[in-house]
């Protein structure tokens, strides 16, 4: 096990700029403590939780709670294992280093690789969103353009410093994590009766079983609504790779997955319960206007649309911002790992990886011009082939964490300041939901579950066979290299 990371200037490192030698060498301290803390609490709201919740309603009714707090055990499941890995060995690759360390150089390799290829597939997802937001308020610019501002505008703020990227974050993550919570409480006092100045006619908690149960489409539609708002939950793992560039990265990840229960609780759980209570799970006004909207709609509050028009495109630009981040920085520690060019490892002055964001961002403009082209071709493949990749990390999360926790007891004890909860039945469970989910998608014809799984599996394993060809030759040149060293001392 290294030991934990040293933050460094570029060129500090012993082996030269960003080079591997140091630990995450190149990579500055640029990070403060709040900027970890609204990463953490931010990193759990995406867009899909504004955006995706209707579809999720429309098909479990109100029992799509039972669907969130499932998928949610599981990421805190997920994110405890991963918390206590990165707590013992905080760094920018995060769960990438650790299949690197506990399940071989391919494991690394590979699902680092399918992460930074989902984040880049997301930042056009992203940017595209925000387009069309920005131009239904500025219809002057052309969506196309909107699009590439709102990428050129985040890369410049990624390329000045990482604390750059924190401040825009920290104020992007506030606004959504405020508007939620005000949506919360708001809701709520209506829910009970008692938000002055309102008296709804649809709102109380009578919507959970007046309208065909809580179950109305049965008992199977929590599966069927898991496959729906699973995906809503990546981005979990950003604080881990994050925490990398902090002042106390032990601590920042320590905080952060303590904190995992009541954020997922409050944010995902607690505001979709105020969704179901301000109105019945099957009224028209949640799939034509968004769960949200017609949620502040039946509240008779002016300007609903607007409102939550702003707050999505807060949370699609921090995404962005995020995706961006975070898809640099795997480059970055796979170019450290000699499993990427070695250009993605090195840095600017500031502490910045500017190849790999730079790298990061060019296929993000080319996915963005495949969906603005290629719509339902190209650019639906790069979506479905990408889409369980989520699963897929967390699947080697559980597998890593099952080796690194008997390698950190055996080398580094001390370091366990984190401990997965009933290890290893805990881990063993998780693993078998994961396959579940990713069996039960296999099923699902309604919702493109199995055609996602099969085009993400076959990316997979190209991946992955690229992984074992250049494992290998490695290993060919390294046995060659021995053979040769011996030639030469018996001469």
């Amino acid at each position: 096990m290294t030991s934990q990371p040293t933050m460094t200037k570029a060129g500090n490192g012993p082996d030269g700029p960003g080079e591997p030698g140091g630990s995450d060498a190149g990579l500055q301290a640029g990070l403060k403590n709040r900027h970890l803390s609204m990463i953490a609490i931010g990193g759990v709201i995406g867009a899909g939780l504004f955006v995706g919740s209707s579809s999720g309603i429309a098909t479990a009714g109100p029992g799509i709670l039972l669907s969130y707090a499932l998928v949610g055990t599981m990421v805190v499941l997920v994110m405890r294992m991963l918390g206590e890995m990165s707590a013992a060995n905080p760094t920018s690759g995060s769960f990438s280093a650790h299949a690197d360390r506990a399940l071989g150089r391919w494991a690394g390799f590979s699902i680092g690789w399918l992460y930074w290829f989902f984040w880049v597939v997301v930042l056009a997802i992203e940017a595209t969103a925000g387009a069309v937001i920005l131009e239904s308020w500025i219809p002057a610019v052309p969506q196309w353009g909107w699009a590439l501002i709102v990428m050129v505008v985040l890369t410049a703020t990624n390329l000045v410093s990482v604390g750059s990227y924190g401040e825009f974050e920290f104020w992007f993550a506030g606004i959504k994590v405020v508007a939620i919570g005000a949506f919360i409480v708001i809701g709520g006092l209506a829910v009970f009766g008692v938000l002055p100045g309102v008296d709804s006619d649809t709102a109380g908690l009578g919507n959970l079983t007046d309208h065909g149960g809580f179950l109305p489409n049965g008992p199977g539609a929590i599966l069927t609504g898991i496959l729906l708002v699973v995906f809503s939950f990546m981005g979990s793992e950003i604080a881990t790779l994050a925490a990398g560039e902090s002042e106390n990265p032990q601590r920042a990840v320590t905080k952060s997955t303590n904190s995992i229960i009541w954020r997922i609780g409050v944010f995902y759980l607690g505001s979709i319960f105020v969704v179901v209570t301000l109105l019945p799970w099957n009224s028209d006004a949640i799939q034509k206007d968004g769960s949200y909207v017609a949620a502040l709609n039946s509240l008779g509050i002016p300007n609903a649309g607007e409102i939550m028009k702003f707050i999505v495109l807060t949370s699609v630009l921090s995404c962005l911002n995020s995706g961006l981040y975070t898809a640099s920085r795997m480059a970055f520690s796979l170019g450290r790992r000699g499993d990427a060019p070695k250009a993605f490892a090195r840095t600017t002055s500031r502490g910045v990886p500017m190849t790999a964001i730079i790298a990061s961002v060019v296929f993000g403009f080319v996915a963005v011009f495949f969906n603005y082209e290629f719509p339902d071709s190209v650019f639906l493949f790069l979506v479905n082939s990408s889409g369980a990749v989520a699963l897929f990390v967390w699947l080697v999360i559980c597998l890593s964490q099952l080796r690194m926790r008997k390698i950190i007891e055996r080398e580094t004890p001390e370091k366990l300041v984190v401990r997965m909860w009933l290890y290893p039945y805990l881990t063993y469970a998780t693993i078998a939901l994961i396959v579940f989910v990713l069996g039960y998608m296999l099923t699902d014809t309604e919702h493109d579950g199995r055609q996602t799984v099969l085009l993400s599996l076959l990316v997979a394993a190209v991946v992955v066979g690229i992984a074992l060809v250049l494992e290998k030759v490695r290993r060919g040149k390294a046995k060659a290299a021995l053979q040769e060293e011996q030639d030469s001392a018996t001469v």
